[in-house]
């Protein structure tokens, strides 16, 4: 099977698992401490349980590294998928609907494919290397807004400081924070925001590495804080910076994160 189209099935069965927990105490239940540092809660778990299960009935990669299990050898030929099981746990627990799946996978540490399904709407993006972006089955790409006093972009600062973002906040016309940092990603490359900033050092591979991936197919641009390609480890208790904007603003960005 085509791993986008695996992922649209593995979507719906996170989908169905997780719709009468959301917004719920149930939902929110400590379970564990995750590999990456946070508490699992009991609609991660679910979530990725989802996910392993699917994964013993199909190998589609080598090696899984999740956010709430750390890392999993899976049985398959090749390749990683990079997992948070709900990027933007707050808003599902909260009822804030805004979160999501999101897989990534790449290759000799070179990510190719991103899939994002919306966990509220239903919305699906994906986006592989040499093949663009998409939304619903619909090829999408990345704003065309050229000026940071018009542009609109998601912002996080370091905490208790925003200091670290401030003369960025002030040349933009809009700034937005969502939580659920691999949706903001895909709004970038659908160009419902013209970027996507993150000072915290804290964002890890598996929040980022889809959203890494349609950002670039449809043609953004992806950096660290000094313009440099983006890396990460294959280690989830390990974050990093990010920019990702159209392209067309990236070096203003930068400039005023200076």
């Amino acid at each position: 099977m085509d791993f986008i189209q695996w992922c649209g099935h593995l979507a719906d069965r996170v989908e169905e698992a997780v719709r009468e927990i959301a917004g719920t105490p149930e939902g929110g239940r400590y379970i564990k401490m995750g590999a990456d540092g946070t508490p699992t809660e009991k609609i991660d778990q679910v979530a990725e349980d989802c996910v392993v299960a699917a994964l013993q009935e199909e190998p589609v990669c080598k090696r899984l590294i999740s956010e709430e299990l750390g890392s999993m050898e899976v049985g398959g030929e090749k390749g990683t998928i990079y997992l948070d099981p709900v990027d933007g746990t707050y808003n599902a627990v909260h009822g804030i609907p805004f979160y999501t799946l999101s897989i990534g996978y790449g290759e000799d540490g070179i990510l190719k494919k991103g899939f994002i399904r919306d966990l509220c709407t239903h919305e699906t993006f994906w986006g592989e290397t040499g093949k663009g972006a998409y939304v619903d089955g619909r090829p999408c790409q990345v704003s065309d807004t050229a000026y940071l006093k018009d542009s609109a972009l998601s912002v996080y600062g370091r905490k208790f400081d925003p200091s670290t973002v401030l003369p960025l906040g002030q040349q933009i016309r809009r700034w937005r924070l969502l939580g659920a940092s691999s949706l903001e990603l895909a709004y970038v490359a659908c160009g419902r925001l013209d970027g996507f900033v993150d000072v915290r050092n804290t964002l890890r591979v598996t929040d980022a590495a889809a959203g890494i991936v349609l950002c670039e197919a449809a043609g953004g641009m992806v950096t660290d804080l000094d313009g440099h390609p983006i890396t990460f480890p294959d280690e989830v208790s390990m974050g990093r910076c990010l920019i990702a904007t159209n392209g067309v603003i990236h070096n203003k960005v930068i400039e005023y994160l200076r």
